[in-house]
């Protein structure tokens, strides 16, 4: 074994735990004027914040709350979240984030697993909380959350409503330390087979993953994304990853914060104009509403910055946010790794090429950030060159990945397998060290012996004029095993079929970007595509649904 040389601290000496009260006392010497705002509500500078969150901490702990609890929250984007998201591990609780846009069998099922034992519930899910509540196995206390007047709700084991108990309770709590490896957060990310899985963070991997996320957005030139001076507002769910994690950066850095609640995309665009929203986050399919929201139409978004990711950022959709002043920059990461693992970049050599080069690049999953292996290893885990051309899955090894799955040892073991993180992504890597996402394992379609990426022909589609939204996946072929199917939502005023899509890919196999078993030789034209609770294409849902087509209603299938 090797041996190293350990020095003892000198007696007396504090040994620094990495905890996130420490990203919350640092916001404040920056900007202390500096806001938060909630849609057209609220607005509060950090030196409230802060007593805020101590507030809410005193009332955590006056109901009950002790550390190594968990307190769940179910609410739309907000103030409050972020004051949760600080004060409950502040006080060595952990605090679920509730993804309220599962069924509620699922979120029984979650909150179950979880052992959550203080809920806060915003009004709008009074109705949801309460037809679950009878088969809660763990939780004590309930905590209302509402924007309305009515400070009353008919919920179970409440202790009150979260305005009224902040503006009793004390603003001072004196926050202490303790094991930065004690679990700050978990949620549940759900997969295509079996119940949701939970993943959690400790208080030191969420540091340290605040920390790589800052430098990446505010220090590599090409995608320099979000500084003090910036105006922030997510556009990603807080119940999904923590909003990306871009909250504690944001709040570490004491900038301007902007919390739309529900979603709504001419809220968004007001708030954009109002708040001078200058840094978002989001995924293609929010992008996609953003743009033809009414009140967005004929808008410049000149200066607005805002990071893809969930789903593989296309051509066209660079293009339509550009020629809007728009830019996008593509970034990689999953539920299971915090999630940033990487994040579009252009060195020297890139910066130096073509438009069109560049615009390669930037919609790429980008160079590992700080801190992060990446590698691409075949079937049988053998590690493979990264030339561009060797494809692979994904591992990776960072220090803010998740540890494994909450009470499923086995699932984590094989998360884990080899010593590495699996992503479960057929990826490259190349000689400047930039990943590129081929595909979902589980998603890559095998026809006549070639393998075809649905990405790479997602991207291909999407650049006819005709097309507003497209998702493409594998189903069964006698003769071929599978054949790529491609669901269409066509732009107002435009038309497509098959033979039409035949003839705008033909060009791309004659150039060898893809070959010619890789045509749709069927598509459907649909007014929505099933999407996930977190906005991504719904793979599986949309090959249920192909099924169903094809043996009861084929009046809008289109066939070469």
């Amino acid at each position: 074994m090797l041996q190293t040389r350990i020095i003892p601290p000198a007696d007396g000496a504090y040994e620094y735990p990495l905890l996130i009260k420490r990203l919350l006392l640092s916001g404040s010497r920056y900007e202390k004027t500096r806001e938060i705002v909630y849609r057209d509500q609220l607005r509060y500078n950090y030196t409230t914040l802060n007593e805020r969150i101590a507030r809410l901490a005193n009332v955590l702990t006056e109901a009950g709350v002790k550390a190594g609890d968990t307190v769940a929250v179910m609410d739309w984007d907000s103030h409050r979240y972020l004051e949760c998201m600080f004060a409950v591990p502040m006080i060595g609780a952990v605090i679920h984030t509730i993804n309220v846009r599962l069924s509620p069998d699922q979120i029984l099922y979650t909150m179950n697993h979880a052992d959550d034992r203080f809920v806060l519930v915003n009004s709008d899910f009074v109705g949801l909380y309460n037809a679950i509540a009878g088969q809660l196995t763990t939780v004590e206390k309930t905590l209302l959350i509402t924007d309305g007047t009515d400070k009353t709700a008919d919920l179970p084991n409440l202790v009150g409503e979260y305005e009224q108990l902040l503006a009793a309770a004390s603003p001072v709590y004196d926050f202490p330390d303790f094991d930065e490896n004690s679990v700050a957060t978990t949620f549940y990310t759900t997969g295509t087979t079996g119940n949701p899985k939970g993943v959690y963070f400790t208080h030191r991997q969420l540091v340290l993953h605040t920390l790589a996320a800052a430098a990446v957005t505010g220090s590599v030139d090409s995608v320099r994304l979000m500084g003090t001076n910036d105006v922030y507002m997510p556009i990603t769910p807080m119940f999904h990853v923590h909003a990306w994690g871009i909250p504690y950066v944001a709040t570490m850095l004491g900038i301007k914060q902007v919390y739309p609640g529900r979603y709504d995309p001419e809220l968004l665009v007001e708030l954009w104009r109002k708040e001078n929203v200058s840094f978002s986050h989001c995924v293609p399919t929010i992008l996609q509403m953003l743009l033809n929201a009414k009140g967005g139409q004929g808008v410049d978004f000149n200066g607005w910055k805002i990071i893809i990711g969930g789903s593989a950022l296309n051509h066209a959709l660079y293009d339509a946010a550009k020629a809007r002043g728009i830019q996008l920059t593509a970034a990689y990461g999953m539920s299971e790794t915090c999630p940033l693992i990487s994040c579009a970049h252009l060195n020297e050599e890139l910066l130096a090429s073509s438009e069109d080069e560049r615009t390669t690049y930037r919609i790429k999953a980008g160079v590992p950030t700080p801190l992060v292996e990446a590698a691409i290893v075949d079937c049988d885990g053998n590690f493979l060159p990264a030339d561009g051309e060797s494809q692979g899955e994904l591992v990776l090894r960072a220090p803010w990945l998740t540890m494994g799955y909450f009470r499923e040892e086995e699932k984590g073991a094989e998360l884990w397998e080899g010593g590495w993180l699996h992503t479960g992504d057929v990826a490259t890597l190349d000689s400047m060290g930039v990943i590129d996402i081929r595909d979902r394992i589980k998603d890559v379609i095998k026809t006549g012996g070639e393998w075809i990426s649905s990405l790479d022909l997602e991207d291909l589609i999407s650049q006819h004029p005709a097309i507003r939204e497209v998702a493409v996946v594998g189903i069964a072929d006698p003769q071929w095993g599978e054949r790529p199917f491609a669901l269409l939502v066509v732009r107002e005023g435009h038309a497509i079929d098959a033979k039409a899509l035949k003839e705008h890919l033909k060009p791309f196999v004659e150039l060898g970007h893809i070959n010619k078993w890789a045509i749709p030789s069927q598509i459907a034209l649909v007014t929505e595509i099933p999407k996930t609770s977190v906005g991504k294409l719904n793979k599986k849902q949309i090959r249920l649904d192909i099924s169903e087509w094809q043996a009861t209603d084929s009046t809008f299938l289109s066939t070469l």
